[in-house]
C-alpha cells in the first residue's frame, strides 16, 4: 500500500484514484516504522521538517508546520534542536509520528510503531496515539500483533492468517462472534470446550456433533446467570491469581477438565482452592467451528 513493494495482483485505490503504480512519494501516505526510521544525526527539527523540505516549501511554511505538530505530539521546543539520538524511546516515536504528521497525510499507516517500548509506555502512547488519531482525522491503518492494542485503538479489525484474510469487523464482533476457529484463539483468552467436558454434562445438548467450541474466559460466570437456558455446572476451585482489581481462576469440571475465568473483585471475599462452586454458562456465548478449519 505503501509502495515499497509492488503487488502481485489487484489495485490500490485511494478516494477513487488507483495509486498502484504512483511513486511513494506521490501516493499521499504517511508511514511510522517500527524502527523509528530517524536519522540519528539531525536533531528533532530537521527529522520532522524533512519531507517539508523534499517538497521545496517555504522557510517559513516549515517553521511553523514543525512548531505546530510537534506541540501536538507532545514535543517540547526545547528539544527541538537536541539531535533525536539523545532521546528515549517514547520521545523518538513521537518524532517518527510528527513526521509523518506534518506531511497532512490522506492515510497514515503505523508498522507495530510501540513494540520497542516499554509496557508502561506503550499504554501512555497507545492512548496519545488514540487522541491524535481523532484530533487529525486521518484513516490510520495500525499494523500490530497486541490484540489489546488491536482491540481498543480501532474501529475496524482485520484479522490476517498465513496473509489470507480471516475475518474483517467491529472490536465486538471480531472478540465476541469470531467467525473462525483461528480468530478466536488469536483474539483474546479463551477456553477450549473438551469432549470430557462435553461429554459429562449438559453441554452435550448445546455443542453440535463434530463442532469444536470455544467460551471466553470472562463468559464462564461464577456469580447466578437468570437467562431461562443457561447451563449450570459444578465445578472445583483449583487455581486463583489475585489482581486487585479481579481475581483469575482455574476450575475442575466434570470430566477433569479445567477451564478458566475472571471474577471482578466485588468487596467479597473470593473463593479459595479447594472451594466447590456452580459455573454458569449461556449457550449463546458459545462458539462452534467445523474440526476441518485450521486453529489451536
Amino acid at each position: 500500500m505503501a509502495g515499497f513493494i509492488s503487488p502481485s495482483g489487484g489495485s490500490i485505490q485511494l478516494k477513487g484514484k488507483d495509486i498502484t503504480q504512483a511513486s511513494i512519494e506521490k501516493r499521499g501516505i504517511g508511514m511510522v516504522f517500527q524502527s523509528y526510521a530517524l536519522f540519528p544525526t539531525m536533531t528533532v527539527y530537521e527529522n520532522i521538517a524533512f519531507g517539508k523540505r523534499v517538497k521545496k516549501a517555504s522557510k517559513a511554511e516549515i517553521d511553523q508546520e514543525v512548531r505546530d505538530i510537534a506541540r501536538k505530539v507532545d514535543l517540547k521546543e526545547s528539544q527541538l534542536f537536541k539531535r533525536v539520538s539523545d532521546l528515549s524511546g517514547g520521545q523518538q516515536q513521537r518524532v517518527a509520528i510528527a513526521r509523518a504528521l506534518v506531511l497532512k497525510p490522506a492515510i497514515l499507516a503505523l508498522d507495530e510503531p510501540l513494540s520497542n517500548l516499554d509496557a508502561k509506555l506503550r499504554v501512555q502512547l497507545r492512548n496519545e496515539l488514540k487522541d491524535l488519531q481523532k484530533q487529525f482525522g486521518i484513516t490510520t491503518i495500525y499494523v500490530t500483533h497486541d490484540q489489546e492494542e488491536a482491540l481498543t485503538l480501532s474501529d475496524r479489525i482485520a484479522v490476517f492468517n498465513n496473509g489470507n484474510l480471516e475475518q474483517v469487523g467491529t472490536p465486538y464482533e471480531i472478540y465476541n462472534s469470531s467467525k473462525t476457529e483461528f480468530v478466536c484463539n488469536f483474539i483474546g483468552d479463551i477456553n477450549k470446550i473438551d469432549a470430557e467436558l462435553i461429554a459429562n454434562s449438559p453441554l452435550k445438548d448445546v455443542i453440535q456433533a463434530g463442532k469444536v467450541a470455544y467460551v471466553r474466559n470472562e463468559k464462564v460466570n461464577l456469580t447466578p446467570v437468570t437467562d431461562s437456558d443457561v447451563i449450570r455446572l459444578q465445578a472445583k476451585v483449583v487455581d486463583r491469581e489475585f489482581y486487585g482489581l479481579y481475581s483469575k481462576y482455574v476450575l475442575e469440571m466434570p470430566g477433569g477438565s479445567l477451564l478458566k475465568t475472571i471474577e471482578k473483585e466485588s468487596g467479597f471475599m473470593g473463593l479459595e482452592v479447594g472451594a466447590e462452586t456452580d459455573v454458569y454458562i449461556r449457550p449463546a456465548d458459545i462458539m462452534q467451528y467445523d474440526r476441518t478449519e485450521g486453529g489451536n
